[in-house]
């Protein structure tokens, strides 16, 4: 075999063959004399040696040339379409308080609890987080299903909101709008998050803010088109209307979406991975619990605000500048997506979890809690949607830190703060409509200038848990510092 200067190795989890004891000495043979180039290369030419076991047991080793890592046409063709993914999945979620403003006021379900209404939304959201673990796992075992599985939730969440505009009861429309869509949306999503690190190694975190921008983006012209035809056709057909668009702009950027890295053949009866990894170490270690604790945190200040703050805006002004507001409050998320994904590799991510944290829980307590104005309500949800909706930028950094020793295993450890995430998705909102309700019927405070319209409770409790966050980003760092 001719010399290979730059060799590449799959990091997709290997292929256990415990009969072909001369293939796997070769191949740890190769994974010691080349690991500290992994991923050195940025020509476009790099090489990886792909472990075929045929039909007959035999070894072979294949040169195959790899696309380059951080750049290239196919690498910042994945990262958009990634991006219009993100867009469509998450921006239509963060835009649900326009349709929860709609629901609560217009029949069919105007005469239904606000809080049955508001979980259709976190329902969805808490999916879309919730099983980005379960399909990481299933892809260690099953890496060849992934564009099936992308292709199964496109299907399943666009025709889940199609169904879902025919309904007239509310806990149909938590089963379609809220579960199908959930699912369908985290199937269709979550398996980007594996591949950007193929894609993305120096600038990941510029990539995923990019990507992650999406969110923002949706969020901003999401709640104006939603509004738009809310107002003119009503929301079956708006339903209808945005499945069918969600259909065709999802499946033309699934054509984007592909493996950066050879994916392993598996023959019927060949063994394949385990489902649940073996030693994964990253469970003893205290950052990424630590990091864990800190995101449950940051999620039970953010949701609330993502849901409520239209609602809080019509006490003030009209429909129309409640959903203004939202928008701006998810269009800022998409320069503090892109800013913070871009410090995290340049700085410690637990300094900007810090800052993040500490400028969040200040806009709460005084911008919202003393906002009597549209102006005051429109700088907090610059604020507060721009540093708050740019904290999951620190993910892919933090993914990585938490896995240690084990890279592979921080698509893992993300999914873990997906999930974390997902379950204070569905608990915040739900606290603070009980707040909210509680404020309605008790005066917060001595003087009417702080927490108007009831929701004085509210911004106590979500500017406590933006502090919170930032003591926990300080936890963190502290760990980090100790295990050096």
């Amino acid at each position: 075999m001719s010399t290979v200067e730059n060799v590449e190795l799959s990091t997709l989890t290997p292929i256990h063959v415990e009969s072909q004891h001369e293939s796997r000495n070769i191949a740890e043979s190769l994974v010691e004399d080349t690991a500290p180039s992994n991923r050195s290369n940025t020509a476009g030419t790099t090489t990886t040696f792909d472990e075929q076991l045929g039909s007959g047991g035999e070894f072979g080793a294949n040169v195959q040339v790899l696309e380059p890592v951080d750049r290239g046409r196919k690498a910042w063709t994945f990262c958009f379409c990634a991006f219009v993914l993100e867009t469509i999945v998450w921006g239509f979620g963060f835009s649900y308080g326009i349709f929860q403003t709609y629901y609560t006021s217009h029949p069919p379900f105007n005469t239904a609890s606000p809080v049955a209404i508001a979980a259709v939304g976190t329902t969805a959201l808490a999916l879309q987080y919730g099983e980005g673990l379960i399909l990481s796992l299933f892809f260690g075992r099953y890496p060849d299903k992934l564009k099936q599985v992308m292709w199964a939730g496109l299907v399943v969440s666009t025709l889940s909101l199609f169904l879902s505009s025919f309904v007239s009861t509310v806990w149909a429309l938590i089963l379609l709008q809220g579960v199908g869509f959930g699912i369908g949306g985290g199937m269709l999503y979550m398996p980007i998050i594996g591949l950007l690190s193929e894609w993305f190694v120096e600038r990941r975190g510029l990539a995923g803010g990019i990507i992650f921008a999406g969110s923002g983006v949706g969020g901003f012209v999401f709640p104006l088109m939603v509004n738009a035809l809310l107002d003119r056709l009503g929301f079956r057909w708006t339903l209808r209307i945005w499945a069918i668009g969600t259909a065709v702009i999802s499946a033309l950027s699934l054509l984007g979406i592909n493996h950066r890295l050879p994916v392993p053949k598996f023959h019927r009866g060949q063994r394949r991975p385990r489902l649940i990894p073996p030693q994964m170490h990253f469970l003893k270690r205290a950052v990424f619990w630590s990091f864990t604790a800190t995101t449950v945190l940051q999620a039970l200040s953010f949701f609330p605000v993502s849901l409520y703050i239209a609602m809080f805006t019509t006490s003030i002004s009209s429909p129309l500048s409640a959903t203004i507001t939202l928008s701006l409050f998810n269009s800022s998320g998409v320069v503090g997506q892109i800013l913070v994904g871009f410090l995290t590799d340049k700085f410690p991510y637990h300094w900007i979890m810090f800052v993040s944290a500490l400028g969040s829980a200040i806009s709460a307590f005084l911008l919202w809690g003393f906002a009597d104005t549209l102006a005051r309500v429109f700088a907090f949800a610059i604020i507060f949607g721009g540093l708050g909706g740019g904290f999951s930028s620190v993910w892919p950094a933090a993914a990585l830190d938490s896995a240690g020793r084990n890279p592979e295993h921080s698509t893992i450890t993300f999914t873990c703060f997906a999930l974390t995430k997902g379950i204070a998705a569905v608990i915040g909102p739900i606290l603070s409509g009980v707040l909210l309700e509680f404020g309605k019927n008790h005066k917060f405070a001595t003087s009417d200038s702080y927490g108007k319209f009831g929701f004085g409770s509210v911004e106590v409790f979500v500017g406590s848990c933006a502090l919170a966050t930032s003591l926990g980003s300080l936890v963190v760092a502290a760990v980090r510092t100790r295990a050096r």
